[in-house]
């Protein structure tokens, strides 16, 4: 499995990225870098986006997001119609959040886990599936057309 993955991060998620971006590489994966490109201050919002309009447009199998805690980039690229951004802190959140809410981009904190943890996390998302069965998938038709009435 080489995937091709989108990665942004805010200077507090600058070293990850810079890890994981070598990690992925190691494991014959794509990695299309959106910055931030040193640890100047530096604001989530137009890294989350970047990373989002990426997945939207499927140039991108996924999407990476790295800042202190993950939240601010979950929150920005959330904006984006038809991401679902889920902040991953554990092994369950990881398997969960794509196997249930279908996410396709995961936001992690700098902050929250070691990099090691972080591994697992990006892992754990890439080898889960995505649900079939009919409650999950009514689930994220709720999500779309919430989306779709704020148009």
């Amino acid at each position: 499995m080489h995937l091709k993955i989108a990665i942004g991060a805010d200077h507090a998620g600058y070293e990850y990225k810079e890890l994981i971006i070598e990690y992925l590489k190691d494991n014959s994966h794509q990695v299309e870098d959106l910055g931030t490109y040193d640890e100047e201050a530096a604001d989530y919002a137009d890294y989350a986006y970047k990373v989002a309009v990426e997945v939207k447009e499927a140039r991108v199998d996924f999407g990476i997001l790295i800042c202190g805690t993950g939240i601010g980039m979950s929150m920005a690229a959330n904006k984006v119609k038809g991401i679902r951004a889920a902040v991953v802190s554990s092994k369950f959140t990881a398997e969960a959040s794509k196997n249930h809410n279908h996410a396709n981009i995961i936001a992690l904190g700098s902050r929250v886990n070691t990099i090691e943890e972080v591994y697992e996390f990006i892992e754990i998302f890439m080898k889960t599936e995505m649900s079939k069965e009919q409650r999950h998938i009514n689930r994220v038709k709720k999500i779309q057309k919430c989306e779709e009435s704020n148009e």
